[in-house]
């Protein structure tokens, strides 16, 4: 089978399409013909050996796929030979088959494409774990959502929508700011893409979140919005820390003492392994909610197995909106 595989560190030009043996599915697992998957930042991280974990080279990025099952390991009671599923797989994912465990497999909605359940689990999951669990949102309250337009940004726009806040979405360009608005955001902010000032940017958010602030801020960017958002932040309010694609932010603690606010990391890989039943919980609903026509994942591009790495490239430049897929037609 094909696999895009990273041998070195590197950047998507590293990646390489390779023909390799197709995996065998241990106890508790299943074998999916993988007909779409998604890209994720993690997948940059990953290939770039930037991310907590630094699995073992060759390794085919990938972290989440849509696809049928075509063979079941042993112990498996829940699944069969083609069932059309959504898995998290970690790794593997850019391939023609992957291996995944049962416990991270869901069957998909017949109303649900591949591409669009490829994309939907981690984006979705993530932004739900962060305001229900880690932010316990409440309707009524105001939420800043950084990093609007993209896929997690998106989940957590309507995701905020659905648990009745009112939703500033904060964006880098008007026409990220028309997605987000299309999402269900009630207010747009377009913020600088390099930022000059760092004060003119707080004032910038503060202005948007008056007049008391924000009682959650999600931020899925990092870097050098991070300070000033979290000074736009309402009195014990709470600071949902996402991901850093605009890089890792030093912040100054008595920021969060005059504030009297909790700043939150949200890490969903060690949710999901933590707490498996909550993890399934949250899935379930989510489903539910798409089902019912409350969600509406966006799939702005789909490349094939050979242009992953112009996926890839595209997350880097932090241009993407929505989610991108790589499809892999059977």
């Amino acid at each position: 089978m094909r696999a895009l595989l990273s041998t070195v560190t590197g950047g998507p030009q590293t990646l390489r399409i390779v023909e390799v043996a197709e995996p065998e599915p241990s106890a508790g697992q299943v074998r999916i013909a993988v007909r779409a998957c998604a890209v994720n930042y993690l997948d940059l991280l990953l290939i770039h050996d930037k991310y907590q974990l630094k699995p073992t080279r060759p390794f085919s990025p990938g972290s989440e796929v849509a696809g049928v099952i075509d063979t079941i390991g042993a112990d498996v009671r829940d699944f069969s030979a083609g069932d059309l599923i959504v898995a998290i797989t970690g790794l593997g994912g850019m391939a023609e088959k992957v291996v995944a465990d049962a416990a991270r497999c869901f069957k998909i909605p017949s109303s649900m494409s591949s591409e669009v359940a490829a994309g939907f689990l981690t984006a979705y999951t993530t932004s739900y774990h962060a305001l229900k669990h880690r932010a316990a949102l409440e309707p009524g309250e105001k939420l800043l959502v950084l990093g609007a337009a993209g896929g997690v940004g998106l989940a957590a726009v309507e995701l905020g929508k659905t648990m009745g806040a009112r939703v500033i979405a904060a964006v880098s360009s008007a026409a990220k700011g028309q997605i987000a608005a299309q999402h269900g955001a009630d207010e747009i902010i377009v913020y600088p893409a390099k930022i000059a000032d760092s004060r003119q940017l707080e004032r910038f958010f503060k202005q948007a979140c008056k007049p008391d602030g924000a009682d959650v801020i999600f931020d899925a960017v990092g870097g050098g919005y991070t300070v000033p958002a979290l000074r736009s932040i309402a009195w014990s309010g709470r600071f949902l820390v996402v991901g850093f694609p605009a890089g890792i932010a030093s912040v100054p603690l008595n920021l969060a003492l005059l504030k009297g606010c909790a700043v939150v990391g949200v890490y969903f890989g060690a949710y999901a392994r933590r707490a498996p039943e909550s993890f399934r919980k949250c899935v379930a609903e989510l489903l539910d909610l798409y089902s019912q026509r409350r969600l509406h994942p966006l799939v702005s591009k789909v490349f094939s197995l050979e242009r992953a790495a112009d996926a890839l490239v595209s997350m880097a430049d932090r241009t993407a909106v929505g989610k991108l897929i790589v499809s892999l037609p059977h």
